[in-house]
């Protein structure tokens, strides 16, 4: 079973977290019926639209890279006493602006994400700050680590259109005060 990202009431009135209704990210299907959109941003845009969910599992590894923390869409900054793996609205608008800020830099590279391009825009992104070589020996190391055995990069195929979906998604629950339970 993988990770689910859903969009919930915040804060919790009850026992559970009520589900925001679908009709707030309806808008979402137009992105289905746009001339050449790619199949994988097509899905993601439909999921939301019909449910307000995303299946995030596919996205976990970038958007930890991104961010530079571990285990960020399974909300895990949450003490191990919390029983809820929620986001807050404060957090969906962090991720989203992480994501936003990435698309934006990651469009001179082309519409393709891969871990070379990620890898280059990261570097580009690092190089420039006051601590750049550190920063860029912990990306090195963080890149080393998403290598499997036979030190070969993940498989990424995303799209900066897709990530751009996923950046609305958390844009929206942020802008409207929604959280996101992350639910696995």
């Amino acid at each position: 079973m993988g990770l689910d990202n859903v969009a919930v009431v915040w804060p919790r009135t009850g026992r559970f977290y009520d589900p925001v209704a679908p009709a707030e990210f309806v808008d979402f299907g137009e992105i289905v019926e746009m001339p050449r959109i790619s199949a994988p941003t097509a899905a993601l845009a439909e999921l939301i639209a019909k449910t307000g969910t995303v299946r995030a599992t596919a996205y976990t590894e970038l958007v930890d890279l991104l961010l530079g923390l571990e285990n960020v869409l399974y909300a895990t900054e949450n003490a191990a006493e919390d029983e809820d793996p929620v986001i807050d609205p404060d957090g969906c608008a962090w991720i989203a602006d992480g994501l936003e800020r990435f698309v934006a830099r990651h469009r001179e590279h082309g519409e393709a994400v891969t871990f070379e391009s990620v890898s280059a825009v990261l570097r580009e992104l690092l190089g420039d700050g006051r601590l750049a070589e550190q920063q860029l020996r912990w990306l090195d190391a963080r890149l080393d680590g998403l290598r499997d055995e036979a030190g070969d990069p993940p498989q990424w195929s995303f799209t900066c259109a897709e990530l751009a979906v996923l950046a609305a998604f958390y844009r929206r629950c942020a802008d409207r005060g929604y959280a996101v339970y992350a639910a696995t």
